[in-house]
């Protein structure tokens, strides 16, 4: 990969900024320019490629979900995760209250809503400080913080998510305080990154959870195999299915307009354009993505659909 094939792939996707729209239902992300669109790529051997509003600060919505899925599973281990939340796709909107219900004991994956907000009452404990010095470390970012304007917008338009939490509360998954686990999920959804934040995180994945210029290990290895089966098959909302049929990436949207995309072994990829589809994705970021994918053959199938078969002998 190369810098005119990022820009190549930023100019396939500028037409696409047009066909969505900004998130509005949080009124602050409406203040988003749609137009924007920018790309990093970082390389586990430390190569950096960006193009397009590659700096643009935003704020990581349900990107965080993976983030918090990880730190739950290094502090509290697989078994204690999955007794809040199933591993399966749901195939309904990431907000929908018909994830959980009466008939469905738990939620069915950890990045949905539901789900995420159940993961993160393991996380109260360690407090927002600890989590935001956390996210800066996976991130390579110190500038990282809680965007405090977004943080009251999302507070004050919760009661989606407030009646999620208490309906977790009525379940026996929320056993604390329902408004401290609501608050610290929703400050974590509002945390400041850039494409090059996100490119940093895909990185670190890439590479098992240990960072490649420092040799530190920051994730356990099988945290970090866990955390990108959940993002390949339930990362981008019920869109995952298609989403992993044209770009086949381990990956995680969030509303503010990111994507977090990791190619196992080779490279992180962060995506910034806030002009969402009805799913709540990327419109232009998918295409960046796809475009990608298809030149450079990066989908996790395509490494085995070019092994050569061995012809038969006579």
């Amino acid at each position: 990969m190369d810098e005119v094939l990022l820009r190549q792939a930023l100019e396939f996707g500028k037409p696409y900024t047009g066909k969505g729209e900004v998130a509005s239902y949080i009124p602050e992300l409406s203040k988003a320019d749609g137009r924007e669109l920018g790309i990093c790529v970082k390389t586990i051997d430390g190569e950096e490629l960006h193009c397009g509003y590659w700096q643009r600060r935003f704020t990581i919505q349900s990107i965080s979900k993976a983030i918090n899925l990880a730190m739950a599973l290094e502090h509290h281990g697989f078994d204690a995760v999955f007794l809040k939340t199933n591993m399966e796709p749901s195939g309904a909107s990431f907000n929908a209250m018909s994830r959980i219900s009466d008939s469905e004991d738990i939620p069915f994956n950890p990045l949905v809503n539901s789900g995420a907000i159940a993961i993160v009452e393991l996380l109260v404990p360690l407090g927002l400080e600890y989590m935001l010095s956390a996210v800066r470390g996976l991130c390579g970012d110190k500038y990282i913080t809680v965007d405090e304007d977004v943080f009251h917008s999302e507070w004050s338009h919760s009661a989606r998510n407030r009646s999620l939490a208490y309906l977790l509360q009525s379940k026996g998954l929320i056993n604390g305080d329902v408004d401290e686990t609501l608050r610290l999920y929703t400050q974590l959804c509002s945390l400041s990154v850039t494409a090059e934040s996100l490119a940093n995180l895909g990185q670190l994945l890439a590479n098992g959870g240990v960072q490649p210029e420092t040799g530190r290990r920051l994730l356990k290895e099988e945290v970090v195999r866990t955390t990108l089966t959940m993002m390949l098959t339930c990362g981008m909302y019920d869109g995952s299915g298609e989403f992993a049929v044209r770009v086949g990436l381990p990956s995680k949207s969030g509303v503010g307009g990111g994507i977090l995309s990791v190619v196992p072994g080779e490279m992180g990829i962060g995506v910034y354009g806030p002009s969402l589809d009805r799913k709540g994705n990327s419109v232009a970021g998918q295409k960046v993505l796809e475009y990608i994918s298809r030149r450079e053959k990066l989908h996790i199938l395509d490494r085995y659909a070019q092994r050569t078969v061995p012809t038969e002998q006579n």
